[in-house]
Order: C-alpha cells, then structure tokens, then sequence
C-alpha cells in the first residue's frame, strides 16, 4: 500500500542546481577571488546544510558570519530564480498522488525563505501537505530525522512511501529512516546514486519504470 511520497526540493521538484552554482560562485568571487568548479559543486556542496557546508567554506569566520554569508548567498540564489519549471512528468504524479489520498510532503535541507520561494515560483506552494526545513530540526540530512519527521506529520510508515532525492545526502537520509528511495539523475550520476542507497533511479517524473512501481505500490 502507497500512502505517502516524499520529495526533495533542489535537484528533485526543479533543476535548480545551476543557479546554486551562479550564486556561491558570486558570494566567493566577492570576498577572496576564489572559485568553484562543477565537479566541486557536485561533490562537496549539493543537498548539504549551509551550518555545516558554510563553516567548512569559511573556516576562518564565526558562527554569525558564516550565517550572514549563508544568507547573503541565499539571497542572491532568490533574485536569480523569480520563475522555476517543475521537472518533467512531476506535475502529471502531484495529480496522480492527489486522486488517490496518497499524502505529499516536501523534505529539504533549504532554508525555509528558499523553500518558499522556490514553491511559489513553480506554482506548487498550495501542493503539498507539509514542508520540513532541516534547519528547524536538530540534525539535517543525512540524518534520517528530516524523513522520519515528514513521515510523522503525514501519519504514514516507511513502508508504504517512497521518498525522491537528487543529493548524495538526501539519499542517505531517506534510505536511513527506511523509505524506498527513487534517485532522481539531475546532479549526480546513476551510479553514485545507486552507491549511496537509491533503489531505483530515474531521469524524470515520466519514466515508465517509475509508473510501474507506484502501480505495484499502490496493488499492495
């Protein structure tokens, strides 16, 4: 039985990772000249929390200057994303999930200001259920706390959801709070997807293997 789907934000709802990447290249060119390239992007900073990424980009700054940082970031993430597009095939499962009571949840490790603008600039902010924010809890993914957290507010078991990642660390959290895991392929590469726990890996919310699988979960 199907009762419930999880959804990251970044990299699973929108693609959004290439605006990340503009953003932290700014807020880094500005104060010291350095740079980040893709593959650094990709391997030290996509799906991670900013209290932990920040103080590892600055390790020099304080707590409440790495937040500023942080925000500073954020906000220039913010004003280079008014309008977002959902990933394909995601509107058309919103609407599947709908008509069969099956609960939605967004689980995120961004900011609660990114979360709700980056739903209301895809048009989805009336869409789901409940956001969890993992800075408003004690431990951020990897951590299971965010998943077994959006599982507790939809009243729904591990068993019977399925949870979808595009982050090395979203993936570890929702496999740890044993959610079946779909990998959504838009930052990282199927294989390290599969490496870090997903079941099941797909390009978009319109893959046939996807289909299937909610069929099969929702016959059980």
């Amino acid at each position: 039985m199907l009762t419930a789907l999880l959804f990251d934000l970044d990299g699973t709802l929108t693609d959004t990772d290439s605006l990340h990447l503009q953003a932290f290249r700014q807020l880094l060119r500005d104060p010291d000249g350095r740079e980040l390239s893709q593959a650094q992007f990709e391997a030290q900073v996509s799906g991670r929390a900013n209290g932990e990424l920040f103080a590892e980009l600055f390790p020099g700054a304080s707590t409440e200057q790495c937040a500023r940082l942080a925000d500073r970031k954020e906000a220039l993430f913010r004003e280079m994303s008014p309008a977002l597009q959902p990933m394909p095939g995601l509107l058309r499962l919103l609407k599947h999930a709908q008509a069969h009571a099956i609960g939605m949840c967004v689980v995120t490790n961004a900011p609660r200001l990114n979360a709700e603008h980056m739903l209301a600039a895809m048009g989805l902010a009336q869409r789901f259920e409940h956001v969890v924010v993992a800075d408003e809890l004690a431990r951020p993914k990897p951590d299971p706390l965010p998943y077994l957290t959006g599982l507790q507010r939809l009243g729904a078991a591990a068993g019977q959801a399925l949870a979808f990642e595009d982050s090395l660390p979203g993936v570890a959290a929702a496999t740890a709070a044993g959610i079946f895991t779909v990998g959504v392929a838009t930052t990282q590469t199927p294989e390290r997807l599969r490496a870090a726990g997903a079941q099941l890996v797909i390009a978009d919310f319109n893959d046939t293997q996807l289909w299937a699988l909610l069929e099969q979960r929702q016959r059980a």
